[in-house]
């Protein structure tokens, strides 16, 4: 399995220490250069992109079975809007077979909306980062449960 990990912030180093340990790879975003010894010590890919500019993550999205899109420390706006809703219309013609989501409540209703009208099984993780191995783990239980879902109709 291959996931774009948009967000996450230092758990996500720890979740794609799990993933990749488990032999999955992870493509892990970064607005910056300077993150990506990090993220190749954590055994992920370190992408170059911009949430903020869905159109520098086209190309992150090739070959990707789950999209990661976990912003929940973000303030509240355009990652959960606009920009969310236009990753999501991004996924419909990939190979993304699930969507992880962590957030807003409105960002969480727009997944489910966009998620359900292009029939892509979808999780919305209410995990606290605070407690990073739970966070962990509530990730991995929620890829799982995308990629376990039946999908269309």
């Amino acid at each position: 399995m291959r996931v774009l990990l948009v967000g996450g912030g230092r758990p996500g180093l720890a979740l794609t220490r799990v993933l990749s340990a488990d032999g999955h790879a992870v493509r892990f975003v970064t607005r910056h250069e300077a993150f990506r010894e990090e993220i190749e010590a954590a055994g992920g890919e370190c992408y170059l992109g911009d949430p903020d500019r869905i159109g520098s993550l086209r190309y992150g999205l090739d070959n990707v079975t789950v999209l990661l899109w976990l912003m929940g420390r973000a303030p509240d706006g355009d990652l959960h809007g606009s920009r969310l809703t236009m990753m999501m219309e991004r996924t419909i013609d990939t190979t993304v077979r699930g969507v992880v989501y962590e957030g807003t409540e409105a960002g969480a209703a727009e997944v489910a909306r966009m998620a359900e009208y292009n029939e892509i099984p979808h999780a919305v993780l209410g995990a606290p980062r605070e407690d990073e191995d739970a966070w962990v783990e509530a990730v991995l239980e929620a890829i799982d449960g995308v990629l376990a879902a039946p999908r269309g109709r």
